[in-house]
């Protein structure tokens, strides 16, 4: 399957949905919007491509061991899979603070869950009313 044909798949997550340049980043970083508490920090910048795509920057010297890392990489990948058709046109950078490093997945999935909530918010009011 190429990905295009994977793309359309109500549930993949493929390089589509990624942020993948230092640029596509650096475009975030540079005039984003933020949302934080003690687990994530999260970035986030319409984009105008219209569809929603994701980046993680999770330091070694927040969360030291890998399987750490990667365990927060694999839990906010698979929540903003289930999530990304409400934030049409975002791109989104998600950075682990300490703390996400020894938390339950529990609560690192209740955490994203009210930063995906924050940003829907937030992009609703950017989109404006409706007619």
């Amino acid at each position: 399957m190429g990905d295009a044909e994977t793309a359309t798949q109500p549930f993949s997550f493929n390089r589509l949905y990624r942020l993948r340049s230092p640029a596509e980043f650096r475009r975030v970083f540079q005039q984003a919007m933020r949302s934080g508490d003690r687990f994530f920090t999260v970035l986030w910048r319409r984009n105008d491509r219209g569809m929603a795509r994701i980046g993680f920057a999770i330091a070694k010297k927040r969360v030291t061991l890998a399987v750490g890392r990667n365990r927060i990489r694999r839990l906010a990948r698979e929540s903003f899979r289930h999530q990304r058709a409400i934030f049409a046109g975002v791109d989104i950078v998600v950075l682990a603070q300490t703390a996400a490093g020894t938390a339950t997945n529990e609560q690192l999935l209740q955490s994203l869950e009210k930063h995906w909530a924050k940003i829907r918010h937030a992009t609703r009011e950017l989109a404006g009313p409706e007619d």
